[in-house]
């Protein structure tokens, strides 16, 4: 009863609440956790689940042959409940029967492949190659341009360090 008068008489309950627990100071405790959830890690049992979330599992992919295989199985069972023990074994849903039968009646194992997912690739234009290659060879010749600047702008700063004339019309022994 001190204790919670204490604490009832306190601002803020701290200086009280430290007092009255004494050794526990600092130690968090859980609500409805195991008595060892204050304990050090060395001391705690390992049994706790993962916290990672598991990966999500890839997307199945029949090949034609094994959808033609099922379906030629479910095609011979005529009992009840042959399907279905059909089904269970293989992992499959009815959807899947329906699905691939109707693939087999439009087409052949090409409608019984699986489809590609995502975004179809767009048509190659013809003239895009060309103009990829073009746009390769405009860089390189602006880059070859642009050194042959560079070393003109040199011969420009020589010559006028050691006084030679640029003017090549007026030279006499260029012919």
């Amino acid at each position: 009863m001190k204790n919670l008068h204490a604490l009832k008489s306190s601002p803020t309950g701290a200086a009280a609440s430290s007092s009255a627990v004494g050794e526990t100071q600092g130690v968090r405790s859980t609500t409805g956790g195991p008595p060892t959830a204050g304990a050090p890690a060395a001391e705690r049992p390992t049994n706790s689940p993962d916290p990672e979330v598991p990966e999500k599992k890839p997307r199945r992919r029949f090949t034609a042959t094994y959808k033609l295989r099922v379906l030629h199985l479910a095609d011979q069972y005529s009992q009840p409940g042959e399907i279905g023990a059909l089904l269970r074994k293989e992992a499959l849903y009815s959807s899947h029967l329906t699905t691939w039968r109707r693939q087999r009646q439009e087409g052949s194992l090409q409608g019984l492949s699986p489809k590609k997912r995502g975004r179809k690739a767009k048509p190659m234009d013809p003239s895009a190659e060309r103009i990829v290659r073009l746009e390769k060879e405009n860089l390189r010749l602006k880059l070859n341009l642009r050194k042959a600047e560079i070393i003109i702008e040199a011969q420009k700063k020589i010559s006028e360090i050691l006084g030679i004339d640029q003017n090549l019309e007026n030279n006499p022994g260029s012919n």
